[in-house]
């Protein structure tokens, strides 16, 4: 049977867009349907949009560090102005996201798309189109707490787009969407608590690290409340209480529910095909394919060990463009990945953990170095910062973990070294701009 398209992809974002332009450019005939936004969530609702109001929260905190090393006031955020700057980033974004797809020779579908067979899909009940194959990229959406007053809670979407800071934020949950979100709005002026059922914050980061971080943003005024399950929110005069176990009581003006987020499924109508889920998204094997063989998924709706961030759906997208053009037949290999949390300062890891590490000491040696003894980071005061490396029994860098203002540079610089085994003897050979983050990065490694 003849089909409509050779490949379809159900949602417009990274995951997307990345492999569906290569794969028109390549000759196939690609179509992306998109039932809300063009370029998913990360381009409208989540990463371009937290890093527009991070970046002043940045500054203030940078600041803060110098007052009365050269810093006399520290500045202000002016939340409306921030707001309105944000959406002129962000606003235009859909809009030209749709424009690249369309110029890159993909036809772009407005709708939402249910599946009829493994090959056929039905879009708003107005449209049914088919597909040699099809791609889910659905996803991951806020997940909410299921307690009475969860209608006076908010997500993260709400709070990227906040007309009016708070006076006084509740946070639930110490996830990094929790973690971010409290260190702009105390940064911007906002009373913080966050308040998580777990006994520690970014239960996937090197909790060495994690403490001091959560000791530095309570020395910036977030308040964090741990072990504390929330049961209840009620609207009182002059704001919201929020209750929980053991008694516990807090009033506050926003609440924020950042308890973490789960797969967008719902509404494809997996059960007309064999596409296998589970708590974590959708079950994939190492080509990316569900149970159906012409049925593949990418980014953050895929139930996978590694990092669900939007450089690992661009991966997925370059791979499955070049799979589906037949540029390879290999499984899918991810390299080392870096993540990052945008907190003030910022942490950022990458390969094996020093947890890890430190279990396996006849394999791996541990090298933590504190910033407050290091002159470069001393010029911006960073007393709290640290960075922690990680070596094989060659000497060969493995992991690392950063917490510094510069952290995201670092980290980057490290998975280079990393991912392409560079040896202290080219690193010898490499002069780079002092001083630099990148440079006093080689320093630590080859001393």
């Amino acid at each position: 049977m003849e089909m409509d398209y050779d490949v379809v992809f159900i949602g417009s974002g990274q995951g997307a867009w990345n492999g569906a332009i290569p794969m028109a450019k390549r000759g196939l005939n690609v179509a992306i349907i998109e039932s809300s936004l063009w370029g998913g969530t990360c381009t409208n609702r989540g990463c371009n949009a937290k890093f527009t109001l991070d970046r002043p929260a940045e500054l203030v905190f940078e600041a803060r560090e110098l007052v009365g090393l050269g810093i006399d006031q520290v500045p202000k955020i002016n939340w409306a102005d921030l707001m309105a700057h944000k959406q002129d980033v962000i606003g235009p974004l859909s809009d030209k996201m749709r424009q690249r797809m369309d110029k890159g020779g993909v036809h772009t579908i407005t709708g939402h798309a249910q599946f009829v067979d493994a090959h056929t899909l039905r879009i708003d009940d107005r449209q049914t189109i088919t597909a040699d194959k099809i791609v889910i990229v659905t996803g991951q959406v806020p997940h909410r707490l299921d307690v009475p007053g969860r209608e006076l809670m908010h997500d993260s979407t709400d709070f990227l787009s906040s007309a009016s800071l708070p006076d006084r934020l509740t946070v639930i949950g110490a996830g990094y969407i929790g973690m971010e979100a409290a260190s702009i709005a105390s940064l911007a002026g906002a009373d913080v608590t966050l308040v998580t059922d777990g006994n520690a914050a970014l239960r996937s980061y090197d909790q060495t690290t994690v403490d001091r971080l959560v000791t530095i943003m309570r020395q910036n005024g977030v308040k964090f409340i741990f072990n504390q399950s929330i049961t209840a929110a009620h609207q009182i005069v002059g704001g919201i209480e929020v209750t929980g176990d053991h008694d516990f009581r807090l009033e506050t003006d926003y609440i924020l529910d950042a308890t973490g987020r789960v797969p967008n499924t719902s509404g494809l109508n997996l059960a007309a095909v064999n596409v296998q889920t589970n708590a974590h998204g959708i079950v994939v094997n190492d080509h990316l394919q569900t149970g159906e063989p012409n049925v593949y998924a990418t980014g953050d709706v895929i139930a996978k060990s590694v990092a669900k961030i939007t450089p690992t759906a661009v991966f997925e997208s370059h791979y499955l463009a070049d799979l589906l053009t037949d540029q390879t037949s290999a499984p899918i290999r991810y390299p080392n990945i870096a993540v990052n949390v945008f907190t003030m300062p910022r942490l950022a890891s990458v390969g094996i953990s020093p947890a890890e590490a430190r279990q396996a000491p006849e394999r791996f040696r541990v090298e933590t170095v504190d910033y407050a003894q290091d002159w470069f980071h001393q010029s911006d005061n960073e007393m709290g910062s640290e960075i922690t490396l990680i070596y094989d029994q060659a000497d060969q860098l493995v992991g690392a973990v950063d917490m510094s203002n510069q952290a995201p540079d670092t980290i980057n610089t490290l998975l280079g070294y990393m991912e392409l085994g560079v040896t202290k003897a080219q690193l010898d050979k490499m002069i780079y701009i002092f001083p630099s983050n990148t440079w006093e990065t080689r320093k630590r490694i080859i001393k």
